[in-house]
């Protein structure tokens, strides 16, 4: 009897010691570094860049090329040639983010080529105005188009239409912050959505289109614009429809093979988008006369009320999904671009923390969040952002020309994607008329007053960044660590 229980004592000891190896194994075995993740493979990619480009433009309102270039054939052709522009922005785009594999865009190009200051009032500029109006502006869009069904024969009010894009932006945000996965899942839902709307749109464009109807599309260039200033508003529209092809860079670190993914997604992303947009203008003309077009409120609406009814409800449906996925994608990829600008220590350091469990940068885009529902409060928002776009381009251009000043003073850098240089040199040219031309066509005072703000970043510059004054880091220490405590996030791990 005594020598069962020392048998079962024994063996309960050498379960337990064995239970002791496996959970001291557990312990050893290697955690992940608190930084973020790899989680964005190649069809990631393609729907980031893809999702945030289509947003709810070519559905709404693409008349503005139509308006300039005064005719069908121009329109087209335009619509073209600001696809292979944006393909070849993207390409020197692409060369800069496999030499250079930092996130953050063009903040972390400006700062190789220009140095410190340039690209602060870059990161100045877009985080504190740009990314999260352009949130704002997009969620806004979203909750019109999503309310507009409750309120049948009148405009829904502002009240509902702001609450509710204020719900959308409090959403995106907690997607984002909870996981990257989980974000990239949500992009390429509605990424698919879109194209799917699209593609039923093009289908009954070709179906009208060999029924016959094809008198819009004959004599295409009869009344066609002669004048180079209009044409060149034109491209200047047409442009700003194709933006958001710069977005992979803003999350570089983040992607799976970059040297491999990031050319491989703009390759197929960029022109993917603009066959889209090509098709679906020529699906339009099928059934709208050029007046006809330029009188519809939403083009693509009334597209699917006169050829898709009874089912045409889905075409207002998809816009709403359209919308959401470039909000999310724009939410994602700002809150990268808050981070790393923390990281260099160009905004308070707090933006550059990462969540501990979750492995996002939470701080940088609960920031952008709170940032974009200001800006839904104004009810001039457009209007007030339409002024400071001028200012994007401009960095477009100097973003293009630190790639031609790094052949030159970077060469020892590897370049696995190598743009011939014309491709950059044509980018700046283009950059510096599309920040010209709104101010010499019409200008205005708020041209100046967005670029007093830009300018204004100078003097935050110098105290904080360049002489970094002591009391400011003895208010920001607690403050600091208080929000690092609420929102348990640390600082990136150095790799």
């Amino acid at each position: 009897m005594d020598e069962e229980n020392i048998r079962k004592r024994k063996e309960s000891q050498n379960g337990s010691t064995s239970n002791n190896v496996d959970s001291q194994t557990k312990d050893k075995q290697p955690a992940k570094a608190t930084v973020l993740q790899k989680d964005v493979g190649l069809l990631s990619g393609i729907c980031l860049i893809v999702g945030t480009m289509i947003g709810s433009g070519i559905f709404i309102s693409p008349k503005a090329v139509l308006l300039y270039s005064g005719a069908v054939g121009p329109c087209l052709l335009i619509w073209a040639a600001c696809g292979v522009l944006a393909t070849m922005g993207a390409l020197c785009y692409a060369e800069l983010g496999t030499m250079i594999t930092k996130s953050g865009g063009e903040y972390s190009y400006l700062s190789e080529a220009f140095g410190s200051l340039v690209a602060y009032l870059y990161s100045w500029t877009t985080v504190m105005v740009l990314k999260p109006s352009s949130l704002a502006i997009i969620t806004l869009s979203f909750a019109e188009y999503a309310s507009t069904p409750f309120y049948p024969g009148c405009t829904p009010p502002v009240v509902v239409t702001k609450c509710l894009a204020a719900a959308a932006i409090f959403l995106i945000v907690m997607v984002n912050c909870l996981s990257v996965k989980l974000a990239n899942y949500v992009q390429n839902v509605f990424t698919l959505a879109k194209l799917f709307i699209i593609l039923i749109i093009v289908v009954a464009g070709m179906v009208m289109l060999a029924q016959g109807n094809t008198e819009n599309l004959s004599n295409a260039f009869e009344g066609s614009s002669t004048s180079v200033g209009t044409i060149g508003l034109a491209f200047y529209n047409g442009l700003w429809a194709y933006d958001g092809w710069n977005q992979l860079n803003f999350i570089t670190e983040e992607l799976k093979d970059p040297f491999r993914n990031l050319p491989l997604a703009i390759i197929i992303g960029i022109p993917l988008v603009s066959v889209c947009y090509v098709l679906v203008n020529v699906a339009y003309f099928t059934v709208l006369s050029p007046t006809e077009l330029l009188l519809s409120p939403a083009v693509a609406v009334t597209f699917g009320d006169r050829v898709l009814y009874p089912l045409s409800w889905i075409v207002p449906l998809f816009v709403v999904f359209s919308t959401f996925g470039s909000a999310n994608g724009s939410c994602f990829t700002a809150g990268r671009l808050a981070y790393v600008s923390g990281r260099e220590g160009h905004m308070v350091k707090i933006l550059s923390y990462i969540s501990l469990k979750r492995y996002t940068p939470a701080p940088a885009l609960i920031f952008n969040g709170i940032l974009a529902s200001i800006y839904i409060i104004p009810s001039d928002i457009n209007t007030l952002i339409n002024y400071f776009s001028f200012a994007q381009w401009g960095f477009y251009g100097l973003t293009a020309l630190a790639l031609i000043v790094m052949r030159y003073t970077r060469k020892e850098l590897h370049r696995p994607v190598k743009v011939p240089i014309f491709m950059a040199g044509l980018m700046v040219l283009v950059s510096c008329y599309l920040v010209l031309a709104p101010i010499i066509d019409k200008p205005e005072l708020e041209y100046l007053y967005c670029t007093i703000f830009i300018v204004s970043g100078l003097f935050l510059y110098y105290p904080f960044v360049h002489r970094k004054v002591n009391w400011a880091r003895k208010i920001m220490r607690p403050i600091t660590m208080h929000l690092q405590l609420l929102m348990e996030v640390v600082p990136p791990e150095k790799t």
